[in-house]
């Protein structure tokens, strides 16, 4: 099997596994909720070699161990990927490589390896979702990287693995797909924020009038900052610090470990008569057991 055709597989499970499971395909897809409504039973746990494993019926399941070790979007990733495999009626499995270049296949992949896998980009970015994003970001044309990540940031996945995602959406062309995701995150969140130093592994939320009414899943270091002239927090919630790093033509805040979620985050803007309104939840790796998991 070759991937465009796993896509195409992946591509249908996955609208349905979103109807099954009453997942709005217009946002960010809850994705560990997504596996308690599916009735699996999971875990997280640290793990030095294991992505995650899926463990079938046949075996006693169905049931997901997930390595707590991962950032959120990997794990987010991999949690898909698990899911995957019980929606597409695969045996067990365990994804034990952590190279990325092995991640994203290599052309030798087993093909319920690769379903599974284009199920979790089919899964965590559904077309509507993102030209949803899109259209706040950028009026449905993306014209650069930076949007990508904005576009990432706002589904909860890699920036790499959005980039692939737009390919297969034909949103985006291969030559140009190819260019962009070579470009490392890092420079992209120091384009977002005015080449302003960040917090190690910090994510950038971009803040704009379209953000009006939509959340943010943010993890602690993560930066929003506002992309808004003569732009000013009206209050800030416990645990959202004023980030001062962007100096002073920008305003941003920094999430830290008091930040505990959800909360509402309010910007005025010299061209609104009202307030940008947020929500902003806070995201972690998933650890122990889903029944204290977060929704």
């Amino acid at each position: 099997m070759n991937w465009a055709v796993a896509h195409r597989i992946a591509g249908i499970a996955a609208a349905q596994a979103h109807r099954d499971l009453g997942i709005d395909r217009t946002r960010y897809v809850p994705v560990h909720q997504a596996l308690k409504r599916a009735e699996l039973v999971g875990m997280a746990q640290p793990m030095p070699r294991l992505f995650g494993v899926y463990v079938s019926p046949a075996d006693n399941g169905p049931a997901i161990l997930l390595n707590a070790n991962l950032n959120i979007v990997t794990q987010r990733h991999t949690a898909a990927h698990e899911l995957g495999h019980h929606q597409l009626g695969h045996r067990s499995a365990a994804d034990d490589d952590l190279s990325p270049a092995l991640r994203w296949g290599n052309g030798s992949w087993p093909d319920e390896e690769k379903t599974a896998e284009a199920f979790a980009a089919w899964f965590l970015m559904p077309r509507p979702a993102v030209l949803a994003g899109l259209d706040r970001i950028c009026q449905g044309r993306p014209t650069s990287p930076e949007h990508v990540y904005r576009l990432a940031r706002e589904l909860g996945t890699s920036y790499t693995g959005t980039v692939r995602q737009m390919q297969n959406l034909r949103l985006l062309e291969a030559d140009r797909a190819r260019q962009w995701a070579k470009i490392p995150p890092a420079a992209l969140r120091s384009s977002l924020v005015g080449g302003a130093a960040l917090p190690a592994n910090a994510h950038v939320h971009v803040v704009t009038a379209t953000s009006h009414l939509q959340q943010v899943h943010a993890g602690v270091g993560d930066v929003l900052i506002v992309h808004e002239d003569e732009a000013s927090f009206v209050s800030l919630p416990n645990g959202l610090v004023r980030w001062t790093d962007a100096g002073q033509a920008a305003e941003a805040v920094v999430v830290t470990d008091e930040f505990c979620g959800p909360a509402g985050l309010e910007v005025s803007t010299s061209g609104l008569d009202e307030p940008v309104q947020l929500t902003v939840l806070r995201d972690a790796p998933r650890a122990g057991v889903h029944d204290v998991w977060p929704d």
